[in-house]
């Protein structure tokens, strides 16, 4: 049991002129819209610092807040490693199946939380999906953060991930370029998927793959996304006809299928195996490893 959480959130265009019920049964799918309709009539929702009706329409900028009482989370694995640490950044190796941060009903279990047990100041400057593992980077100070985000923007910081996929790519290295949008699902909303027609402007995105193994009915690939788009190398791989082995989500084509799974869910084969960036303080080259699980190694690769 945790200790609960206050949730803000500003109203977006996408919600302006929406009612405060429709907007929360939507945003916050871990509680019913019976619930919501329940926690509004009891007064814990307040928009703007003040209590409203459920048919209150919402103006983009107003501030949304309500109190989430204490919850069981869902579990997930808690060890993690320090893979480097000095006065602006901490790098952390994440396990498979815990979350970056909150969200989805994960709270004290992420490994944010867990980070900043032992230094509070850090703060995460990208993110990994909750079914991956390796390396996430964590600015420890002020000028660390805006100048590595800068350098994500930018496409400085290099990222080298290990994925297990189904089936052989022909070529032994390719790029992929497919754009990534949010498109509608049936059953999960908006998720971020291969699209030319997605909801709003589908973003560029580029994936840059080559062969490490060739394994019969799976290739273990090494993957550098140049850009970063939601579920960007899930969604590469998927759309070149090749999903990772275990992939939840995403169908050949890089769809989502009908019965998909949460874009949170695990059980994929994906590890961030390496990083490299200019230190944010004395601008020297830093190169961070973080060693692939078994089933993502080479033939004959130690630990």
């Amino acid at each position: 049991m945790n200790a609960g959480f206050e949730y803000r959130a500003i109203v977006g265009h996408r919600d302006a002129g929406r009612p405060l019920l429709d907007h929360l049964a939507e945003r916050y799918r871990h509680s019913s819209r019976d619930e919501w309709r329940a926690r509004i009539a009891l007064g814990r929702v307040l928009v703007d610092g003040r209590v409203a009706a459920a048919d209150a329409v919402l103006r983009g900028g107003q501030t949304v807040a309500w109190q989430r009482p204490p919850w069981i989370e869902p579990e997930a694995p808690l060890a993690w490693a320090l893979l480097h640490r000095d006065d602006d950044v901490l790098a952390a190796a994440k396990p498979a199946g815990l979350p970056t941060i909150a969200g989805g009903g994960f709270l004290d279990n992420t490994l944010l939380a867990l980070v900043r047990r032992r230094h509070p100041e850090a703060s995460p400057v990208h993110r990994l999906d909750r079914g991956a593992s390796g390396i996430v980077l964590f600015a420890r100070s002020a000028r660390a953060r805006d100048r590595l985000a800068q350098a994500f923007r930018h496409g400085l910081l290099v990222k080298e991930y290990r994925a297990l996929v189904c089936g052989a790519p022909a070529a032994q290295s390719f790029a992929m370029t497919t754009p990534i949008g949010r498109v509608p699902h049936p059953r999960l909303g908006l998720i971020h998927a291969a699209s030319t027609r997605a909801t709003g402007a589908a973003r560029a995105a580029r994936t840059e793959v080559e062969v490490v193994e060739r394994r019969g009915e799976s290739t273990l690939l090494s993957v550098r996304p140049i850009t970063g788009r939601p579920h960007q190398i899930r969604i590469h791989l998927s759309a070149a006809g090749l999903p990772l082995v275990g992939e939840p989500v995403y169908d050949p084509g890089g769809v989502p299928r009908p019965d998909a799974a949460a874009a949170g869910a695990c059980g994929y084969l994906l590890h961030a195996a390496r990083l490299t960036f200019d230190h944010p303080g004395n601008g020297k080259p830093v190169r961070l490893e973080c060693v692939p699980p078994p089933a993502l190694r080479r033939a004959g690769e130690s630990a």
